[in-house]
């Protein structure tokens, strides 16, 4: 009887406990995605929550948040929480803790206490290793638990007395003038003591040892995944937020407001979309650039994709492994590491002298089809060796000849890992300003009248090639180009727009959904593929 009543004593207590543990845990997943919010200017940290600074809300979280955490650790050393701690938590930790309290100590000596020079040194080394020694020799509950619990109720103390506030600036000693702000930095203190806390109270709610280590490796794991996430998702929503209202200028609903499609008039008007740029529009437009951008990545994956996937079917199908195909290997990684001023000096030198000494279309889809075959190269052939053998042994035997197997099995089942890297490709050329600056562009505020149209502008000769375009060897805009030339010379167009900077937003917003169709129209085909691979 006394036995189960002490085991039920003993798991009411664990059970409490792990739940102080677990929302500890959660309190640092919160603090982590507010500071995000507030370091990306979401939120500011001056604005009220519930009739209270922000940054008064953070230091009071963080001060609880600290203080749970040392008492969890504690609590496991003395035995009032059942845990099974190491014996120590390991030289990684110590040496983490170490660095951050020599950052610590030598923030407080030197900004507090107004000491510099050798004292200032010796005070941040003596307080790293301290936190080294209680990280390092302690049971692994009260080394995980205190240097971090310490750290972050310092921070929260330091917001909540005012010592740093919204107005805080720290003036950085260097030969041109620099200076740390409160926008900046109680965000980025609040990031870093968030994961150092979620990580211990982590630890704490697996109880210690190797199934706590694990604990705190999953919430680090998936707080830097939730991070990645929120920046894309945070990266969108500012640009959206900025370039929305310059691109719905003048926008107009209704029966034959839009332009003409194959003699159907469009119900709707988005001027920027739609229009050049001239003096007799209302309103400017982008119309050549979105053109440009388009035809310039069309134009590189038709040039680079047969080739790439060619050589990489040459290289894993038919070439002994070699010398020759690790210099091969060896020569394609390095032009992908190749930066793309180099292609775009490459395309200006070798290309345009061959198109007639002027910049036109031709010469910038080929300098960006150079830097796109390397990826597709590289993709191919990774996706090719990752086809198991057993698929090429089946059709062998079945006597089906080599190049029926590659056409008709290796190549189909490559082809989702052909697409994604096609697709990474795509998002680098997509976005390149200098090549295109250096071969294709003819200006910043192009006409809508000019602009290009590489189908309609194929025409037959009586001479070899017999078939000419002139459209590809006329000099157009992209919109990476005319977002550049926007910034440097911070004008806008007129009475387009209210500001300056709500034309650059706006084609800034433009060309993102530019980029992220062509990631939607890459993303689709690689899952039509996979789906007929499976159902194959």
């Amino acid at each position: 009887m006394a036995g189960a009543a002490e085991t039920r004593l003993v798991s009411g207590d664990t059970s409490r406990s792990n739940a102080v543990a677990a929302a500890a845990v959660a309190l640092a997943a919160v603090l982590f995605v507010t500071s995000l919010a507030a370091l990306f200017e979401v939120i500011t940290i001056s604005d009220p929550f519930a009739g209270v600074p922000v940054v008064t809300v953070l230091g009071g979280t963080l001060s609880l948040l600290g203080v749970a955490v040392i008492t969890f650790g504690v609590g496991s050393y003395v035995g009032a929480v059942e845990t099974e701690p190491s014996r120590s938590a390991g030289l990684v930790a110590a040496v983490v803790f170490g660095v951050v309290w020599f950052a610590v100590g030598g923030a407080v000596t030197s900004r507090v206490l107004g000491i510099g020079g050798v004292a200032w040194a010796f005070v941040a080394l003596l307080t790293g290793a301290v936190a080294s020694a209680v990280t390092a020799v302690p049971r692994e509950d009260i080394g995980s638990t205190l240097p971090a619990g310490a750290v972050t109720l310092l921070a929260g103390m330091t917001f909540l007395t005012g010592s740093v506030g919204p107005a805080w600036v720290w003036e950085l000693e260097f030969e041109q003038q620099a200076s740390l702000t409160a926008e900046f930095a109680i965000p980025v203190v609040t990031l870093f003591c968030a994961l150092l806390a979620g990580w211990a109270a982590a630890k704490a709610y697996g109880g210690f040892g190797a199934r706590g280590r694990k604990m705190g490796a999953y919430l680090l794991i998936y707080l830097n995944a939730g991070s990645i996430v929120s920046v894309l998702f945070i990266l969108i929503a500012f640009t959206a937020f900025r370039g929305i209202p310059g691109l719905l200028n003048g926008t107009e609903f209704g029966l034959g407001t839009g332009p003409t499609v194959f003699g159907f008039a469009l119900p709707v008007s988005i001027p920027f979309v739609m229009h050049g740029v001239s003096l007799f529009n209302d309103f400017q437009g982008v119309l050549p650039a979105i053109a440009g951008t388009i035809w310039l990545v069309v134009g590189a994956v038709l040039f680079a994709v047969p080739l790439g996937v060619g050589a990489a079917i040459f290289l894993t199908e038919y070439a002994e492994r070699g010398r020759f195909t690790q210099v091969v290997e060896v020569a394609t990684n390095g032009l992908w590491s190749t930066p793309s001023i180099v292609f775009g000096l490459f395309g200006f030198a070798f290309l345009i002298p061959r198109f007639g000494g002027g910049k036109s279309l031709l010469s910038g889809m080929l300098t960006l089809g150079f830097m796109l075959l390397p990826l597709v190269l590289i993709t191919s052939r990774e996706a090719m060796l990752a086809v198991p053998d057993e698929y090429r042994d089946a059709s062998a035997a079945l006597g089906v000849s080599k190049w029926q197997t590659i056409r008709s099995v290796v190549v189909p089942a490559a082809l989702p890992g052909v697409v994604t890297g096609v697709i990474l490709g795509v998002g680098r050329i997509a976005g390149e300003t200098a090549p295109i600056l250096l071969t294709m562009t003819g200006g910043t505020f192009v006409p809508g009248e000019r602009t290009v149209d590489v189908i309609g502008g194929f025409e037959f000769v009586s001479t070899p090639p017999f078939v000419a375009n002139p459209e590809l060897l006329r000099a157009t805009t992209a919109l990476p180009f005319q977002l550049y030339a926007l910034i440097t010379a911070g004008v806008g167009l007129g009475d387009n727009v209210s500001s300056p900077t709500e034309f650059q937003w706006a084609t800034a917003l433009v060309l993102l959904l530019v980029v992220l169709s062509f990631y939607a129209i890459g993303i689709g085909a690689r899952y039509y593929f996979r789906r007929k691979l499976d159902y194959e």
